[in-house]
């Protein structure tokens, strides 16, 4: 099963629409939640090549962007092959 690790916060609709493709495609995550871990939020931009919206979603160590990225793998049919690995 693949590495998911989503960089969200509390009250964000798309991190919540997110979680929830992820958790209908049978997948576990790490989230890292920012309004409880703010200093963590430096990490996620770098990380996400300057991207500063939440969610942003990584794949066994490869930014897969946001929620709406997220979706469109999903209707691509390669999340479900994403997450495979």
């Amino acid at each position: 099963m693949a590495t998911v690790i989503l960089y969200s916060t509390t009250v964000c609709p798309f991190c919540i629409r997110a979680k929830g493709l992820l958790t209908k495609r049978g997948a576990t995550y790490q989230e890292i939640n920012l309004t409880e871990q703010p200093e963590r939020r430096e990490e996620m931009i770098e990380k996400a090549g300057g991207r500063r919206t939440v969610p942003q979603i990584f794949i066994n160590g490869k930014h897969v962007g946001g929620c709406d990225d997220l979706y469109e793998l999903d209707r691509e049919g390669k999340l479900e092959t994403l997450l495979a690995q």
